[in-house]
Parts: structure tokens; C-alpha cells; sequence
């Protein structure tokens, strides 16, 4: 799908939005919508009517979240990156981490579209026209980009990067957010700061589907993603020039704020309900400051936002897939075994699957498996983020949490199965780092090997007792076929 609108049409196809006509608050009510939509599994909710904001501006709320529906739980997901709704996560995972093998293709250029049906600059730019949600009751302030996609290049113009970074309104003309440690965003930002020249910026919101889900990849330094979204897609992204700087942006986005971040204004900002599942006491920073030049906008134009918190939300189906994804290519490109990664969504992008095909690992022990993993994850941006590392064989799916947990609970051995690496880079917005961790930039990492035990001979591995191999593969097909007619209602889908 080239645009939100085609999005949420075909979602509405299969039963994946909910429309709200009644008139909600921006101030708490959205966010608390969006997150007992996330805990129901039940459709995006699209918000037509919005408190003290002007007719026709409207807000999509959990636009990658998960679904109850059976058959449909990645729906969102999966035709986001152009995929069938009946795609499972493993599927999902493996298609993105297969644009490693193919050939990048640049944006292109265009001389109209969408995003400049309305223009608005100098004294016209007004950020409180928008329904800019105050999300969580700790917040410390109302959280304009929580989807969209800020857009900066290096000043020698050769790396332009698009990345998820959460930015919050703190004037008409005036934003701040964070990104600016450790991140792409924060290492093109500090090329500008050494000249002490403003950098440049664009925030896209409400842009083509896939566009998050490569924003919010562990790609490496100096890879542009526009390029890399082009690869995955085969065929250019089409993008527009900025009306009062020199970047460009998808043209058929919603929503543009473009201006400049100074080199050293700061104002505070935060703190925001994370990831995590947690909002920080107190947890606000000095942060630079976006000064905003122009403004354009669809008619009508929709505003994606993602309600973070505890798991299942965007910020888990998002980074999770795209994490995964590249994870999965750098293993294969270093000869690992891997048959694919996955983090579960329940364990809130803390913990990493791994799971190793067994018919290519030949005679390598367990133990070798796992030191091999940790030279290759450990060093890379991805294994800065992720400091828990489930080995497993290819006969669990990485994306069943009641498979994983029986895995790591069965075949990890509770004294051989733990293997620690200390004196790794934390990363600082997990709950369990401590004090001195963040200060030292160094913490403990581990990899449980919940592969088959090796004393056990190929002949010896136990065979599973899943429904197939209970009763067989004829009277498993059989059950299914005939389950409504135990008496259970059908399943809730819909077919396409």
C-alpha cells in the first residue's frame, strides 16, 4: 500500500478499525482508548471527532497493534510491509531480513502529491491546531510524533536517515524529543553541533505503512533508509521536496513539520510512558530544541498514534520485527545456523529468540553455538539493545510464547544452560540496570542454550506431543475440519 489511506481501507476490509463518531478528549481519553484496545486485541480505533480541534482532523490509534481475531493476529503488521493479513511473525521477520539480498533502490523524487494540499509557514505555522494527544497522566507533555518518521542527512549529504524518535509540542512553533544519544539521529545531529549550525528536519507522520517498520531497524551507520525501504518494496519511495529546508519526505504523508534543530538551545523534555511498561518518576532532560518552520497537511489529514506501555503495542510489534530482521541477516551473513530470530511481543523487546536449524548445524556443540552468537550479536547496534538471549532448536516458533517459555523452562539446564558475558554496554531504560551500570557503561548479558541437550543422540531426541503427533496428521485435519461441530462456535475471521 503506497499510503495510510489504502491502509486503513484494507484493514476496514477485514475488520480491523473501528470508527468512533462520538466526540473524544485529546487530554487522556484517546490514549486510554488505544490501550484497552492494545489489552482486547481489538480493532484500530479511528477517532473522527476530537475535542476543541477543528472538524475533518482525525487520530488512527494503534495502527500496527495486534488483533484477536483467529488467523489475524499480525494482520496489521503484515500488510504494512505489503504482505498477506494471514502472515505469521517468523514470515514476517524473514521476508524484511531478505532485503539484504537485493538490490537498494533510492527514492524518487516527485513535483506534487497529498502532503501539500495545505501549506503553512511563518506566522501561520500553529502545532496546537493538530490532536496531539496527552497520553499518559505522567507524561510531561502532549507527544505530537509517536509513528512518524523524523528525517535528518549528514551535512556532506551522503546519509539520510529516517527514525522513530517520540517528539513533544512545547509551544505553537516549538518541539523537543529524544534520540539524540547513542541513536543515528543523535550522531548526524552532533556533525551539525561541531560546525554549530542548526540542523535541518522533517517529521513525517501518517506515511506509506512500511515506513516505521525500517525506521525502527538497527541498521548500520551511513545506511539510508529510504534506500533500504526501496530494496524491500522493489521500486522507489516517492518523495517531495520540504517547502523551507533541503530534505525530502514521502509525499503521500499526512502530516509534515519541517524547520531546524538548533546546536544549542535545550528545554525539558519528558518524561513519556516507555516500551518498558514504565513511566520514570521524575524522568525528564534537558533536550534540543525544534524550531519550526512550515507546516503541511492532507485535507482532512489523520494523525497515527501509538499509546506505549505494557506489552502489546508498536513500540514491541515495530522494533521487535525490525530488531528480529536484522538480527536474522547478520547471522546468516556470518554463516550462523540460524533458521530465524524473534522477539516476543509479551516479553516487551527484552528478550531475543533464536532459533537454529538443525539439519545444517552438524557436529557443533551447544556451548559453541552459544560463544559463536555472542560474538556475532553482542558487538553489533541490536545486541546493545537486548541483554536476554533464548537459543533454541527450529522445531519451537519463536512466536508462541507458550512454546518458547516450554522450551527455556524444559531444556535449560538451571547450572550449564546460563551462559554470562559481562562487561557489555547496557542499555539504560531497561528496569534491571543498575546505577552503576549506566554510569560505568558497563553491565552482565546472558544466553540461555535451551537447544536439545547434547547428550542426547539424534535418535534419542523425544519426540513432541503436539496435536499432530498425538493422534496423527489424518485425525488432526479431521478434528479441525469438524471442530464446529463438537459444538464450539466458529472461529471469528474473515476470510480473503
Amino acid at each position: 500500500m503506497k499510503n495510510l489511506r489504502e491502509y486503513i481501507k484494507e484493514l476496514n476490509e477485514i475488520g480491523e478499525i473501528q470508527e468512533i463518531d462520538r466526540e473524544v478528549d485529546w487530554n487522556l481519553e484517546i490514549g486510554g482508548i488505544i490501550k484497552h484496545s492494545y489489552d482486547l486485541g481489538a480493532p484500530a480505533p479511528l477517532f473522527n471527532r476530537i475535542k476543541g480541534i477543528e472538524p475533518g482532523f482525525r487520530v488512527l490509534g494503534a495502527p500496527a497493534g495486534m488483533s484477536r481475531q483467529k488467523g489475524l493476529a499480525f494482520a496489521r503488521v503484515a500488510l504494512s510491509l505489503g504482505m498477506s493479513p494471514r502472515a505469521n511473525g517468523p514470515e514476517i521477520v524473514d521476508a524484511l531480513s531478505r532485503t539484504w539480498d537485493r538490490k537498494f533502490i533510492p527514492p524518487k523524487i516527485v513535483g506534487e502529491g497529498p502532503c501539500k494540499e495545505n501549506i503553512h509557514t511563518d506566522d501561520d505555522v500553529d502545532l496546537y491546531r493538530f490532536p496531539t494527544p496527552f497520553i499518559h497522566q505522567d507524561d510531561g507533555g502532549r507527544y505530537l510524533n509517536t509513528w512518524g518518521i523524523v528525517i535528518v542527512r549528514t551535512p556532506d549529504k551522503k546519509w539520510t536517515n529516517w527514525s522513530i524518535n517520540r517528539v513533544m509540542v512545547t509551544g505553537k512553533n516549538m518541539l523537543t524529543g529524544t534520540g539524540f544519544k547513542g541513536q543515528h539521529l543523535g550522531v548526524i545531529f552532533n556533525q551539525w553541533k561541531e560546525n554549530n549550525t542548526p540542523m535541518p528536519f522533517a517529521i513525517a507522520m501518517g506515511v506509506d505503512p512500511a515506513i516505521p517498520f525500517v525506521g525502527g531497524m538497527p541498521i548500520p551507520d551511513g545506511v539510508s533508509e529510504p534506500d533500504f525501504i526501496g530494496g524491500y518494496l522493489g521500486e522507489p519511495v516517492q518523495v517531495i521536496d520540504c517547502e523551507t529546508v533541503g530534505l525530502q519526505v514521502p509525499a503521500s504523508s499526512e502530516i509534515v513539520i519541517e524547520g531546524t534543530i538548533s546546536p544549542n538551545k535545550e528545554i525539558e523534555e519528558g518524561p513519556m510512558g516507555e516500551y518498558t511498561g514504565y513511566i520514570s518518576k521524575g524522568g525528564y532532560s534537558p533536550q534540543p530544541v525544534y524550531e519550526v518552520s512550515a507546516i503541511t497537511h492532507r485535507n482532512a489529514p489523520i494523525l497515527p498514534v501509538v499509546a506505549a506501555g505494557e506489552p502489546v503495542e508498536e513500540n514491541h510489534t515495530c522494533w521487535g520485527i525490525g530488531i528480529s530482521a536484522q538480527v536474522t541477516a547478520e547471522l546468516r551473513k556470518h554463516n550462523f545456523p540460524v533458521a530465524g530470530c524473534f522477539i516476543p511481543f509479551e516479553s516487551a523487546v527484552h528478550w531475543l529468540v533464536v532459533t537454529v536449524n538443525r539439519s545444517s548445524r552438524g557436529g557443533v556443540s551447544g556451548e559453541e553455538l552459544v560463544q559463536q552468537l555472542a560474538e556475532i550479536f553482542f558487538p553489533s547496534k541490536a545486541g546493545v539493545l537486548l541483554s536476554k538471549v533464548l537459543l533454541v532448536d527450529d522445531d519451537i516458533d519463536p512466536s508462541n510464547i507458550n512454546e518458547v517459555v516450554w522450551a527455556f523452562a524444559g531444556r535449560s539446564h538451571p547450572e550449564h544452560g546460563q551462559f554470562l558475558f559481562p562487561d557489555l554496554t547496557p542499555f539504560p531504560l531497561q528496569l534491571f540496570v543498575t546505577p552503576d551500570e549506566k554510569t560505568s557503561g558497563k553491565s552482565t548479558k546472558v544466553i540461555y542454550n535451551c537447544l536439545y541437550p547434547d547428550h542426547l543422540e539424534r535418535e534419542q531426541v523425544p519426540q513432541r506431543l503436539s496435536l499432530g503427533n498425538l493422534c496423527g496428521e489424518s485425525v488432526k485435519e479431521k478434528i479441525l475440519a469438524d471442530w464446529h461441530k463438537y459444538g464450539y462456535a466458529k472461529p471469528l475471521t474473515i476470510e480473503k
